[in-house]
């Protein structure tokens, strides 16, 4: 027989538990993980989920179908990095400091921007092309063009691929050769653009300074021969003139260079002066002067003077003839520096008188020079303006337009079959979507249940141990079955027994109630079936229905004719013998002692010290005692009867009652002392997944594989 596994610690320890939570709290914890409950619901939405996933394949097949097809043409790019300019250090150290990757990313922009699609446009005339136009079913109107560029964005795509400077530019449209056309207009226009971004303003400023360079030049020639022809005319020597091509700067005249060489050295002889006059002031040569030395020689002189006069009086010999060798040297440093300062001014004053007489000769040059000056500063405007026209053309040609760093590999080619819709692409999302439909509805179905759909929410969402899982559908009467050995309640019901053995050290409880949230949930065959599973297994076992208000027992036991006799008589002292209020019921191998005639006050009845006697009686002559008891719903019943026995074994209802109800009843039980040992799930139809795979309970008994045989025998 195979029967459930049991953690001694969790049928024993949680029970021993008093704060349990709220139901809500518990659920957090079992719920969040639980893989196997949204299988289980799953399965149990197997045909629903099955049609949403092949009704998703059927819109996304549809889809396909009624889709027009696109063609996408492809062409490719090679976009290398800009080379610096070595020539130019700015640019170089610019360049440097843009990476490769900054520069990819914004030629990728550039490729697919709106600045693109207007040139593709206006180079392929698409306004006026009437296939791109019917492509993409534009009509005339003033937002023509809007729409045209919408179509190029909305189609147009890079495809960058990875550790390389190649990128795939694509284009699609319902037309194949449209589709190739643009594609190869964006990438020519897009080397175009370039092209014209690196290399137009140097085209354009070469051609503007050649022109002008020519122009300058003849300029240039003839102002030069101006110069020279009036230099001539006027016998003007001109020092520094010509050339190779007489287009140098023209230098001065011989008077202008000695009046210029005069003033040189009057300034010269000026600054001699200035210094002489400050070596007699201040004792300081220039510093090549040799008398500097002496200056030196003074100042260690006095130093030791100083020293001397210290340690010394003003007579001691020493102290005097250092007196007298610092006076020698003020003298000879005095006097040098008065011969110096008179040499500096005749030498001043001779040169003043030179330069004042080439002076008056250059005066006398004037009246010429002017003419002269005027034709020499435009000589030397128009070379200047030449020599820097002509340095920045020959930067030009040193740099050079030079190649284009983008070049196209692949020109596109007129596509030969649609590359959308693709019906395996169409027909995977719509799969994936629907499957997520699928899984959205199996989630929301798991946590918006309310009701206990799978038995191991016993243990998830109730925290109890989940003794036994009752089977709903099972063929013949319910209870014939129950006494059957080979059927699956009675395996059920024994799976039940087994797994109680193991809820204390010595066993099940000897004395148990069974109870439920409300009235029809199985409460009362599942006594029927343990008390006679315990029986089977050679227990004396008793049977006591203690459901005072609303008795199952005698019907489903067939006892219709007793209702005198029984609990009621025995609780209310009208009768004294218990054993003799017990029937004996062969066929299923227990004892029953019925309840009698409904009384007017069960809980009275129940609450007295009678019932208690009647089960200690029951406790010392049997090896097993069950207790139907009442529903708890809002009875008090149940409460009562739990003082009086070991344990409660709580039934539920697969797919009845709400969880909250469930937990509400089990914790009322709880506060009252009660002992709630576990709980069996009762009417759990063979459908469930949870109620083959979990709790399967043999070959031959409908459990696992036998449920699946009874399935198709059915």
């Amino acid at each position: 027989m195979n029967t459930q596994n049991f953690d001694q610690g969790t049928l024993t320890g949680q029970s021993d538990r008093q704060d349990y939570g709220t139901y809500q709290e518990r659920a957090e914890g079992y719920f969040a993980l639980d893989l196997e409950r949204f299988w289980h619901e799953a399965i149990s939405l197997k045909f629903w989920l099955a049609g949403l996933v092949a009704l998703g394949l059927l819109l996304g097949t549809l889809a396909t179908l009624l889709a027009k097809p696109l063609y996408q043409a492809d062409a490719r790019l090679e976009i290398s990095q800009v080379t610096a300019d070595v020539t130019n250090l700015d640019a170089l150290e610019v360049e440097s400091k843009v990476s490769e990757v900054q520069y990819l990313n914004t030629q990728y922009e550039l490729l697919v921007s709106k600045f693109m699609a207007e040139r593709v446009i206006e180079a392929g005339n698409l306004t006026r092309n009437d296939a791109f136009r019917e492509a993409f079913s534009l009509g005339e109107g003033p937002s023509l063009e809007a729409g045209i560029e919408n179509a190029l964005l909305s189609n147009v795509s890079i495809d960058p691929i990875t550790q390389s400077s190649l990128v795939d530019v694509k284009f699609s449209s319902p037309d194949a050769e449209v589709s190739a056309e643009v594609t190869n207009l964006w990438v020519q226009e897009f080397v175009a653009a370039n092209y014209e971004k690196r290399f137009g303003a140097n085209i354009e400023a070469r051609d503007f300074l050649q022109s002008q360079i020519a122009e300058l030049r003849e300029r240039l020639a003839e102002s030069e021969q101006q110069l020279v022809q009036y230099a001539n005319a006027n016998e003007i020597l001109v020092l520094n003139g010509g050339g190779e091509s007489g287009s140098e700067s023209a230098g001065q005249t011989l008077v202008g260079a000695d009046l210029q060489a005069l003033n040189t050295a009057l300034a010269e002889a000026v600054a001699d002066r200035i210094s002489a006059q400050a070596a007699v002031v201040g004792g300081n040569f220039p510093g090549a002067d040799p008398r500097n030395g002496l200056l030196s020689s003074l100042s260690e002189a006095e130093a030791e003077l100083a020293v001397l006069r210290s340690n010394f009086g003003p007579e001691y010999p020493e102290v005097q003839e250092k007196q007298a060798q610092v006076n020698s040297l003020r003298t000879a440093i005095s006097g040098g520096a008065r011969d110096l300062l008179q040499s500096a001014r005749l030498r001043e004053a001779e040169l003043r008188d030179q330069v004042e007489a080439v002076k008056q000769r250059f005066l006398g040059q004037q009246s010429q020079g002017i003419r002269y000056g005027i034709l020499k500063r435009e000589v030397d405007t128009n070379r200047e303006i030449y020599d820097a026209l002509l340095q920045r053309f020959k930067e030009l040609e040193a740099s050079g337009v030079g190649q284009n760093n983008i070049q196209i590999i692949d020109l596109a080619d007129v596509p030969d079959e649609p590359y959308a819709p693709s019906l395996v692409q169409n027909v995977l999302v719509a799969l994936v979507a629907s499957i997520g439909l699928a899984a959205g509805l199996v989630y929301l179905r798991v946590t918006l249940s309310q009701t206990l759909q799978d038995p191991e929410d016993v243990r998830r969402r109730l925290g109890l141990p989940l003794l036994g899982s009752i089977p709903k559908e099972l063929d013949g009467g319910l209870v014939e079955n129950i006494s059957e050995r080979s059927s699956e309640i009675n395996e059920a019901y024994t799976t039940a027994r087994t797994n109680m053995n193991f809820l204390t050290p010595q066993g099940a409880p000897k004395v148990l109630m069974l109870t439920s949230s409300v009235p029809a949930e199985g409460k009362s065959i599942s006594s029927v079936g343990l008390a006679t599973s315990f029986a089977q297994l050679g227990k004396r076992t008793l049977l006591i229905d203690a459901d005072l208000r609303n008795s199952k027992l005698r019907e489903t036991l067939n006892l219709h004719s007793y209702d005198k006799g029984g609990l009621v008589p025995l609780l209310a002292n009208q009768e004294s013998d218990m054993f003799s209020q017990i029937v004996p019921l062969d066929h299923f191998g227990f004892d029953f002692l019925p309840m009698g005639r409904t009384p007017p006050n069960p809980v009275e009845l129940l609450a007295g010290e009678k019932f208690m006697e009647i089960v200690e009686s029951a406790r010392g002559a049997y090896d097993q005692v069950l207790v139907d008891g009442a529903p708890m719903l809002a009875l008090a019943d149940a409460i009562e009867i739990s003082k009086a026995v070991d344990g409660v074994v709580f039934v539920i209802e697969a797919e009845r009652i709400k969880l909250r109800g469930i937990e509400n009843a089990i914790n009322r039980l709880r506060r009252s002392g009660a002992q709630v040992y576990g709980a069996i799930v009762t009417k759990v139809s063979q459908k469930n997944s949870a109620y083959g795979y979990g709790y399967g309970y043999g070959y031959g008994y409908g459990y696992g594989y036998g449920g699946e045989r009874h399935e198709k025998n059915a």
